[in-house]
């Protein structure tokens, strides 16, 4: 099929690119889709200086870097926004919003995160005409004019230098006491030397002014419980980011209050064969050098898992052989006796039948597939078709009667 592939990766921030190149290199053909602009949110960052190897690059030049680098291992890209899922089979099923249609053995979700709107008076109307949330993109827009600034972290105060290039003032709106950011200290140090950025502390905004372009911001001291209005041409808002993941909602895809996936080490969901990697997991550090670890670890986890299910294919569906399909729990000492019994009667029979072992711990789907809730438990295939299920008895005799 022209839309089967092996591995199929949602974004193409660091994370997704990361993994597509890990995914091309082990000859898995893999899907890239991807629904704005490569490198996700990182293309929009005009310098970085903490990505080792790069003393200085901005971000679409090192996404690009990624980009191709992914692309000379054979990996394709679609521009595609995803818009449901289908986790519930072997094959995972992919849709995009133009009806397209993609499976793999494998998915990895690295959709990143956007910005979170503070949902006040005039930001969605305004949103375009002088309300953004990326310097990098809308800065040069707002060349002599007032700007207004929402937010302390790091991303706040560093995209707000930035729009210092261009604009005649800068003002920031701070929730916290005089002289508290939340960014790092190099950033507020700058931050503070700038003497086109002005600081008002102790205050949120509640609403966007302006009938067709943004004419001001309504603003509310914390302390005082006062509003006032100051004019400005732009405001940016940067007030912290929300996973992109409204589109598992119906996946059965488990997920934390805020739409956050996690993952255990080897990035695995609760849905075998599908990994979070990059900035929708739960993490603690949010950066591209972490997004391009989760991105490795995820691919290596995928490709492993897809060599797994290529091998019970070629070794339980398509055995010539009689299968013993044998379900075990290494921790339950009977199942552990079970599995030594039945591979001494079965070499007292001649190797009759081909027995393969699936942990139940870590093979969950294929237990769901044949109902399978508690081991010991087996079930004979005939070249891939359920001919009967043995009843797990440590009696001997009784367990070779029904082998022969």
């Amino acid at each position: 099929m022209v839309n089967a592939y092996d591995l199929i990766i949602i974004g193409a921030g660091p994370a997704g690119l990361t993994a597509a190149i890990y995914g091309g290199r082990a000859k898995l053909r893999t899907l890239v889709i991807n629904k704005g602009r490569i490198g996700g949110l990182v293309s929009t960052t005009r310098e970085i200086v903490n990505y080792p190897g790069y003393i200085n690059i901005s971000g679409p030049d090192l996404m690009k870097d990624f980009q191709k680098h992914a692309e000379s291992f054979g990996v394709e890209f679609v521009k595609g926004e995803v818009v449901s899922v289908d986790f519930s089979q072997e094959e995972k099923i992919v849709r995009t919003k133009k009806g397209q249609e993609y499976t793999a053995k494998a998915v990895i979700i690295a959709s990143g995160s956007e910005p979170r709107l503070l949902n006040i008076p005039g930001e969605r109307r305004l949103r375009g005409n002088g309300v953004a949330y990326c310097a990098t993109c809308d800065a040069e827009f707002f060349e002599g004019e007032d700007v207004v600034v929402v937010g302390s972290g790091d991303q706040a105060i560093e995209e707000g230098m930035f729009i210092t290039k261009f604009a005649r003032k800068v003002t920031v709106i701070v929730l916290h006491d005089e002289g508290i950011l939340d960014c790092n200290k190099v950033s507020a140090e700058k931050a503070f030397k700038n003497e086109k950025m002005e600081f008002i502390w102790n205050s949120t905004i509640e609403e966007i002014l302006g009938k067709d372009n943004v004419e001001g911001v309504k603003i509310k001291n914390l302390k005082t419980g006062l509003s006032s209005e100051l004019k400005c041409q732009g405001v940016f808002l940067f007030v912290g980011m929300v996973p992109s993941t409204n589109y598992l909602k119906d996946s059965g895809l488990e997920m934390d209050s805020r739409g956050y996936i996690p993952v255990n080490e080897l990035m695995e969901t609760n849905i075998e064969g599908v990994y979070a990697v990059g900035d929708n997991r739960v993490k603690y550090l949010r950066q591209v050098v972490s997004a391009a670890g989760d991105g490795a670890t995820g691919a290596v986890a995928a490709e492993r898992y897809i060599e797994e299910l290529n091998s019970f294919r070629a070794n339980v569906l398509q055995s010539e052989k009689k299968v013993l399909l044998l379900f075990f729990n290494a921790l339950i000492n009977e199942s552990l006796m079970f599995s030594t019994l039945l591979e001494e009667l079965n070499s007292e029979i001649g190797q009759a039948y081909k027995i393969v072992k699936v942990d139940m711990a870590s093979k969950k789907t294929l237990a769901a597939k044949y109902g399978i809730q508690r081991a010991p438990a087996v079930v004979v295939l005939n070249q891939g078709e359920e001919i009967k299920r043995l009843e797990c008895t440590l009696d001997k005799e009784k367990l070779k009667a029904q082998l022969t």
